[in-house]
């Protein structure tokens, strides 16, 4: 008889729970059962393929799962979880241990590394003066993060011609010499992903590596996570929200329900079936919707990533995704009238030693060639800002919040004022401090200065801070908007309220709802999910004469994210009303009704900027937009006007990224 090899999986979890603090013990965080009897194999082979998808929505357990993966949170028994191969000797002895041989790579804005010093304020990134702590995109890669590092074994020495294989497969040769501050979201997060692959790990897990990146780089991306999925070097396991679509070298699924339990599991076509079936039995009324299993989430599930970018058709198909999404709600008693000035950019460039960032162009205006971007945003307008990772959506930003120190020396305005005194004016310049008391900004760069030690209720009420450390001096009505802001999005910003019968907004209920938890819970202890929703709100509550809304909502599931847009244009004043079969429609809020709004939405003495590469992360009310070329391409910036919402409208959308 003839034996055939064994190969002991990587990871083994066989009937195993889990929990964050360990069950016997007391303590004032709630402390649920997590995945209950879990069943996980993951395979040490490259054969049969066996590549994983973990889906949830947020505060699914998305980031929770990955970890338990690698050895965090306590599992129950102790010994339904185990890592068979790694006792094995095909295995090099520094990657024996599950913390060393399962890297995970997570894209929570806390910094490319712990171990790498972060800027102390945000204008810092664009200053000339460099520290000793300013390391470049090479030394991250290399691990030369550290001012008297230790020496490297010669085991953990990295081979040049990997190194050259990785950069060059994530496209960061040409940024490899510049400080890490520099880089843009999208870059970043590609450099976090090379590290993790120069480490060599056996298994990396990849906490929805495409959100943040433009649609060319994410079509980009996928064949080459592919690459190193057929391999099994590393193995891969990625995690996702519903509307993201599937890359097509998945095999396996794990869906989790909202409150951190298995929803389904098992091969994908089988996954994607079942979770049909049961949107179809809610639908035909033959079951009913559970609360932690959402239909509006399912409908968004099923597209699939390709190299050529997203095909196929959602789970229940076009139609139905269609009839699901919440109605484009037309409200006559909101005029859009266009005012003064509030941003005017007559010719922009920014440049570094000889090497420009943005505005790399000459065009014609009114019939003069003009050099840079010309650009102007006026009361009442609703901008959406577009292109390439690395094209100066950001740098954008920091020249209307005053972040960018050639904002001096720039043909800019901001609210009709210069930053320099004018020749023959006796008009005071305007100071930062003007400039950010009247500008609402939410982006990944405040997400990652924000303090983790603020309390939820000070994230928002910062707002009428100076600093995101100072005092915030708020009157009556300023504590009344922070406190309707908490209640409305209480079920997405505490942490306890998971699984708690949800109060419908604007209720009796609601208002009698009792806030210590704002008080309790730090922003650092809130999902990720959570800390978007808390500077978003951040953003928006002051009704800032311009709210900035960089990639405010990535991050988000689709539930989270419509409420959040919803309330950016109406307020208290609209909510969603959910129906039997999952659906939901837009209803005038109790609040509204009752004349007790705290806080209103938009209003036509606003400016709206935004930034996102994602389609339905657009607000309705966007019209005008510009998209930025590839840095130094020599191509203008493109301008245009939506008639339809961008959000609604794919093959706007597809033309404004040359798609």
């Amino acid at each position: 008889m003839r034996l055939t090899s064994f190969h002991p999986p990587v990871i083994n979890i066989v009937l195993g729970t889990f929990y964050r603090h360990h069950p016997g013990s007391s303590s004032i965080h709630p402390n649920p059962a997590l995945f209950t009897n879990l069943n996980f194999t993951l395979p040490s082979t490259a054969e049969p393929s066996t590549n994983w998808y973990v889906v949830g929505p947020s505060l699914s357990g998305k980031t929770t799962f990955l970890k338990l993966l690698r050895g965090e949170h306590i599992c129950h028994p102790p010994a339904a979880r185990s890592y068979p191969y790694l006792s094995t000797d095909a295995v090099p002895h520094r990657l024996r241990v599950p913390e060393k041989a399962i890297q995970y790579v997570g894209f929570n804005n806390d910094g490319l590394s712990s171990s790498v010093t972060t800027s102390a304020y945000l204008s810092a990134r664009y200053e000339s003066k460099r520290e000793n702590t300013d390391f470049s995109l090479r030394d991250f890669l290399l691990g030369n993060t550290e001012l008297n590092p230790l020496k490297r074994s010669l085991e953990d020495e990295l081979k040049p011609r990997f190194f050259n294989q990785v950069v060059r497969d994530l496209q960061l040769t040409q940024l490899l010499d510049l400080p890490l501050t520099f880089l843009s979201n999208g870059q970043g997060r590609r450099a976090r992903i090379a590290r993790a692959l120069l480490s060599r790990p056996e298994v990396l897990l990849l906490d929805e590596p495409f959100m943040g990146l433009d649609p060319p780089t994410v079509a980009a991306l996928s064949p080459l996570l592919h690459g190193l999925a057929n391999t099994a070097n590393p193995r891969l396991v990625l995690s996702a929200r519903p509307q993201d679509p599937i890359p097509e070298w998945i095999t396996h699924m794990v869906y989790l329900r909202g409150d951190c339990q298995i929803g389904a599991i098992g091969e994908k076509e089988a996954v994607l079936e079942k979770l049909r079936q049961y949107v179809r039995q809610v639908w035909n009324g033959k079951s009913k919707e559970e609360e932690n299993l959402p239909v509006h989430n399912l409908v968004h599930l099923g597209r699939t990533l390709t190299a050529e970018g997203i095909e196929g058709e959602p789970l229940m198909g076009e139609e139905a995704l269609k009839s699901s999404e919440p109605p484009i709600i037309h409200d006559t008693s909101v005029s859009r009238n266009i005012g003064e000035p509030l941003v005017e950019m007559d010719g922009c460039k920014i440049q570094y030693r000889g090497k420009v960032a943005l505005g790399n162009w000459v065009e014609e205006i009114d019939g003069k060639k003009k050099e840079g971007l010309v650009w102007t945003v006026r009361r009442g307008e609703r901008w959406g800002i577009f292109g390439p990772n690395g094209s100066g959506k950001t740098t954008i930003v920091s020249l209307i919040c005053s972040d960018h120190p050639q904002t001096y020396s720039l043909p800019i305005k901001l609210f009709g004022r210069s930053r320099l005194p004018e020749v023959g004016s006796d008009q005071l310049p305007l100071t930062f401090w003007d400039i950010q008391a009247r500008i609402g900004h939410s982006s990944p760069e405040i997400h990652q200065h924000m303090p983790r030690n603020l309390t939820v209720r000070q994230v928002i009420a910062n707002a009428w801070a100076d600093t995101f450390r100072s005092k915030a001096v708020l009157d009556e009505q300023a504590k009344e908007k922070v406190e309707a802001c908490l209640r409305w999005f209480e079920a997405e910003l505490n942490p306890a309220h998971v699984g708690a019968p949800k109060p419908k907004p604007g209720s009796d209920v609601q208002k009698s709802s009792d806030l210590q938890w704002a008080d309790h819970y730090m922003f650092g202890e809130l999902s990720f999910s959570a800390q978007r929703v808390a500077l978003f709100l951040r953003a928006i509550v002051k009704n800032p004469d311009i709210v900035v809304l960089d990639e405010a909502c990535s991050g988000m599931d689709d539930g989270v994210r419509n409420r959040c847009l919803l309330f950016l244009e109406y307020g208290e004043k609209k909510t969603y009303e959910k129906h039997d079969d999952g659906s939901e429609t837009v209803v005038e809020s109790d609040a509204s009704k009752s004349g007790t709004v705290k806080v209103g939405g938009l209003n036509d003495k606003q400016a709206l900027i935004c930034i996102s590469h994602i389609r339905e992360e657009i607000p309705d009310c966007i019209r005008e937009w510009i998209c930025l070329p590839e840095a130094n391409s020599g191509r203008p910036a493109r301008f245009g006007v939506s008639e339809t919402p961008l959000g609604r409208d794919e093959k706007s959308w597809r033309q404004i990224w040359g798609m």
